[in-house]
């Protein structure tokens, strides 16, 4: 009970109060980076990336672009893109666990560093809604409600997924605990017909000595 309200806690400061979604990253030519995001099915998630320019002045040489690829924990593809400066992807999740943004930089001589600013945000974070407002002509307060009502929604399908991942885990919990009560159980087995076996044969060989 006090694990799920700390549960609860985490997600309710991680949705109302999120942290920056952006993230730079230096890569090494001839290298690959990844970028893990859990993502519950059914929940819409974009991203956008773009090589940062070593010089504005002149246009960015291939040396610096990039492979691009976003897959599912099943090895489903969900973008590519090769020799690229910049691109975005937006899709609605249809598998539940962790997504991988990967990142290719060309083999170089001598090696350089190439880098990259990716944005990459899931459910209630993926909306603009700034254009929102442009679009709508909301007021302010309108906004605002609509904003909060998205997320009380996060919120919401957040502890239905999280509900269901801790019965996964109890259910888990029990087949594990089932399975080391039969392995002990067997372990005792095997110890007692050793013992057993080790007796009979202590006693057939003093018997055959007339020992006893």
């Amino acid at each position: 009970m006090i694990l799920r309200s700390v549960l609860v806690l985490v997600l309710l400061v991680g949705v109302l109060f999120p942290a920056s979604q952006s993230l730079r990253f230096d890569l090494q030519s001839g290298q690959t980076k990844c970028i893990a995001e859990d993502i519950k099915s059914n929940s819409m998630t974009v991203g956008k990336y773009h090589v940062v320019k070593p010089n504005e002045d002149h246009p960015l040489p291939d040396s610096h672009k990039l492979t691009v690829r976003v897959t599912s924990s099943y090895g489903n593809n969900f973008h590519s893109a090769e020799k690229v400066e910049n691109g975005q992807f937006a899709f609605t999740a249809t598998e539940q666990g962790d997504y991988m943004a990967c990142f290719s930089a060309p083999e170089h001589s001598p090696p350089i560093t190439v880098t990259v600013d990716f944005d990459w945000r899931t459910g209630v974070h993926t909306k603009d809604w700034t254009n929102v407002a442009k679009k709508g002509q909301v007021d302010a307060m309108e906004l605002e409600l609509k904003n909060l009502y998205d997320t009380i929604q996060s919120i919401h399908e957040e502890m239905f997924y999280l509900r269901e991942r801790e019965e996964e885990m109890q259910e888990l919990n029990k087949a594990t605990t089932s399975k080391m009560f039969w392995l002990s159980f067997l372990s005792l087995f095997l110890c007692l017909s050793v013992a057993g076996l080790q007796f009979w044969h202590l006693k057939t060989f003093f018997e055959k000595k007339k020992l006893i």
